[in-house]
This record gives structure tokens, C-alpha cells and sequence, in this order.
């Protein structure tokens, strides 16, 4: 089911106005991935506007980590440890930008959004 992402049904004042048209593709958007720790990857190819691709992360196991010393390297998600944008994430393994998860190479901030990038990337956090 289509998503509208308008605004224009609200005056500044917050009072309502009269739709002067319907919604047009190029309006229309999507409902949000809810990336998920999983035991396996999946990723899903979506049609975005101008007839692009876009990859997300539907499931997750793996995460690329940047070290402070520059190096990268890829390591298995242990569990999330907490999401600051929705603490109802934490209890239902969702993963978004801004999550601290725990990886086999320590505790992890993710800088990433994998539901619109297509990839799980985090910089390690010095404890």
C-alpha cells in the first residue's frame, strides 16, 4: 500500500485546507524497512523514483566496524544494546542509524541507514 508524504493539507496555522488535486506518483512513497537482527542477511530491491534501485536491509547479521586506528574490518551482531530514536527497537531487534549494538569487536554506534542504504555500517565507541 502507497504512502502520501505531502504536507499540503495543513495550513502554518494547523488548520485544514481543500485538496485541490490527488496525489501524483512521484509523491507517493513507502513504508519504513524495520531492518532486523536475523541469523541470516536478506536484502530486497525496491523501484524508486526516476526508475532507480534501491537496495535495503530487510535482515541482518553482519556489520562493517571501523576501528579508530582507520581500519575496517566485518563482524557478526551480537544483540542491541539501545536505539535513542525509539526504545520500543530494542525489544523488537530493529535497526536504525543512531542504534548502539554490541558486535564480537566490542560495543558500536551505527552510522548507516539500512533500510536505505543497503549496508550496516558502525564505528566502534572507546570504552
Amino acid at each position: 500500500m502507497p504512502l502520501y508524504q505531502g504536507n499540503d493539507l495543513r495550513k502554518i496555522t494547523g488548520g485544514k485546507k481543500r485538496r485541490n488535486r490527488k496525489p501524483r506518483k512521484r509523491e507517493i512513497g513507502s513504508f519504513p524497512t524495520n531492518t532486523t537482527l536475523s541469523s541470516e542477511e536478506e536484502r530486497v530491491m525496491a523501484r524508486v523514483y526516476g526508475g532507480n534501485r534501491k537496495i535495503r536491509v530487510k535482515k541482518a547479521l553482519y556489520v562493517n566496524i571501523q576501528n579508530p586506528d582507520g581500519t575496517s574490518k566485518k563482524v557478526k551482531i551480537l544483540r542491541i544494546l539501545e536505539t535513542p530514536m525509539n526504545p520500543d527497537y530494542v525489544r523488537r531487534g530493529i535497526i536504525v542509524k543512531g542504534a548502539i549494538i554490541e558486535t564480537e569487536a566490542g560495543r558500536a554506534i551505527v552510522t548507516s541507514r539500512p533500510g536505505q542504504d543497503g549496508v550496516i555500517n558502525a564505528v566502534l565507541i572507546k570504552q
